[in-house]
């Protein structure tokens, strides 16, 4: 049986989620969806990306 314990100042992601937020103002918080690799200048130059 163990005896040690673990505690956190934090709560629980799971048990305390963090709440709702409309995607507008997501938006004014964080800016625009990006892609996860930005298009090199090459591929913006010919428009490939």
């Amino acid at each position: 049986m163990c005896v040690h314990s673990y505690r956190s100042s934090r709560s629980d992601h799971w048990s305390d989620p963090r709440p709702y937020s409309d995607a507008s103002l997501r938006r004014q918080a964080y800016g625009k969806v990006r892609p996860m690799q930005e298009p090199t200048w090459l591929e913006r130059l010919f428009g490939l990306g």
